[in-house]
């Protein structure tokens, strides 16, 4: 997505219940409050919404200003559901009735306002509140390991996936414990303001953007990002903007101030691979998405993509897809 593209508003609603896990407030909002800062073709706007106007929270700090839960949530609408913490910092006691009937209250409204259009996402155990009003019946989903019992005595016709940061299953987001609020947001940003937004994000915050043991492969242009280093992420952003031009080891080293050498040495440390490799990896990206949303042809793509023949864009394809080129035009083709 570019700066050029019709402005895109994005209302999210945080619901905070009683207990509120602060982080998972504060973690996945900051990452759109970053987002907003990057770009400016997604606006994304946070309203806080609940039972109770003033909440106590995991840490004892109280959350107030909080308003009321809406009759009407907009098309296009994304809900977020925090999670609680069963023994607050200041307030180690049994949950009271006032207590439960906010979560009540909270789970009557989603089973009324959560409707197609509108997704929700919930953090840590959050899920548990959705999975009571009925959104995750028949869905893949996960929530933190501590409440993976909770979650399917609530949701029995749910496939819950263990050892996972988050799952998507259409409208239903949803993300394991505390920390995992931040890489569900991140998708979230990646989806809708583009991959550049949720690295910068994910830079500024110093977190990686990571994926569990049997999540779906991570998009191409996020791939060797896992790490802090300036000069190798300069390298990288060079790259990916024109993965097409005719980029060297030593025209790279000079871009990042080190050595030929040394670069090299410090790609293969930092990204696990090498500076060719992730040239490579970034030409066949691009090819990829010119395969699935243009009728040119193979050759053509081969050299728009920085590959000097179809043969060359075939042999570094080979080695990363089990598939040949021809299979990612799945996508209806648009005249180039």
């Amino acid at each position: 997505m570019t700066d050029t593209a019709q402005p895109c508003d994005i209302p999210v609603y945080v619901v905070v219940p009683p207990r509120v896990l602060l982080l998972d407030v504060a973690g996945p909002i900051e990452v759109l409050r970053k987002a907003n800062l990057e770009q400016k073709t997604v606006r994304f706007s946070a309203t806080y919404i609940g039972p109770s106007a003033t909440v106590g929270s995991s840490i004892g700090l109280a959350v107030t200003g909080v308003a009321a839960l809406p009759e009407r949530l907009p098309d296009q609408a994304l809900v977020v559901i925090a999670g609680s913490a069963d023994a607050p910092m200041e307030n180690n006691r049994p949950w009271d009735e006032e207590e439960r009937a906010a979560q009540a209250a909270i789970v009557t409204w989603l089973k009324r306002a959560i409707r197609p259009g509108v997704r929700l996402a919930s953090i840590c155990s959050g899920a548990l509140l959705a999975a009571e009003a009925g959104m995750l019946d028949g869905r893949e989903c996960t929530t933190h390991h501590g409440c993976m019992e909770d979650l399917s005595r609530l949701a029995p016709t749910a496939r819950i996936r263990d050892n996972r940061l988050y799952v998507e299953d259409g409208e239903r987001l949803t993300s394991a414990g505390i920390t995992a609020g931040i890489d569900l947001m991140l998708h979230i940003v990646a989806e809708a303001a583009g991959h550049a937004c949720a690295l910068a994000v994910a830079r500024y915050l110093v977190v990686y953007l990571r994926r569990g043991g049997s999540d779906p492969q991570l998009s191409p242009w996020l791939e060797g990002r896992n790490h802090i280093h300036p000069a190798i992420h300069r390298v990288q952003d060079a790259v990916a903007a024109d993965p097409s031009r005719d980029w060297s080891v030593a025209s790279l080293a000079r871009l990042s101030g080190a050595s030929p050498r040394n670069l090299s040495r410090l790609f293969n440390e930092h990204t696990g691979m090498s500076v060719t490799d992730f040239v490579n990896r970034m030409r066949v990206a691009l090819a990829r998405d010119m395969l699935a949303g243009s009728r040119l042809d193979m050759e053509a793509v081969a050299m728009r993509a920085g590959f000097g023949s179809a043969r060359q864009l075939r042999r570094a394809w080979n080695r990363l897809h089990d598939s040949p080129p021809s299979a990612a035009r799945t996508k209806p083709a648009v005249v180039s």
